[in-house]
C-alpha cells in the first residue's frame, strides 16, 4: 500500500483526479460537482447519518451540512482491488486520505475512505471522525 504524507506535498491528482476534485470542490462549496464525481448508484456514509445514495442526494446533503467546512488532506493510501464482504470489479482501488475538517466550532481528525471504479469515478465514500468518545461529546448537534 502506497503511503504519502504532509511532509512531502500531497499530490492528490496523480493519486486520483477524482480524489482531487473531491477536495477540491468541497472546499470551494461547489458540492454539485462534488456530487457529479459519484456514480449513479454512489454513497456517501457520512458520521451519524444513514446512508445518503445518488448525486442528487448527496449534492442536498452537502449543501445542508457543509457549509463553511473545510477539509485538509495530510496523508494518503492507495490500495488495488481491496478485500472486503464482497469483492470491487477489477481495476477498481481504494483511496484513504486522512486530514482534518475544519467547521466554525471545532477542528476534527478524520479519514475518508473513497471506493473507486475502474473510470475513476465515486463508488463510495466513507468518512470517519479519528476523535476519542470525550472529544465526540463535546460536539453539540443543534
Amino acid at each position: 500500500m502506497a503511503t504519502r504524507t504532509a511532509e512531502a506535498p500531497l499530490h492528490l491528482a496523480a493519486v486520483s483526479p477524482s480524489v482531487d476534485r473531491y477536495f477540491t470542490g468541497f472546499n470551494a462549496e461547489d458540492y454539485r460537482a462534488v456530487a457529479a464525481l459519484f456514480e449513479a448508484d454512489g454513497v456517501l456514509l457520512a458520521p451519524f447519518e444513514e446512508p445518503i445514495v445518488g448525486p442528487d442526494a448527496i449534492y442536498t446533503y452537502l449543501q445542508a451540512e457543509a457549509i463553511n467546512m473545510r477539509a485538509t488532506p495530510l496523508a494518503v493510501e492507495v490500495a488495488p482491488n481491496p478485500a472486503g464482504p464482497t469483492p470491487l470489479e477489477t481495476g477498481t482501488q481504494q483511496v484513504v486520505v486522512k486530514g482534518r475538517v475544519k467547521t466554525l466550532l471545532f477542528t476534527v481528525s478524520v479519514r475518508w475512505i473513497f471506493e473507486l471504479t475502474a473510470t475513476n469515478t465515486i463508488q463510495s465514500v466513507e468518512i470517519k471522525l479519528l476523535a476519542s468518545l470525550q472529544e465526540l461529546m463535546q460536539f453539540d448537534r443543534a
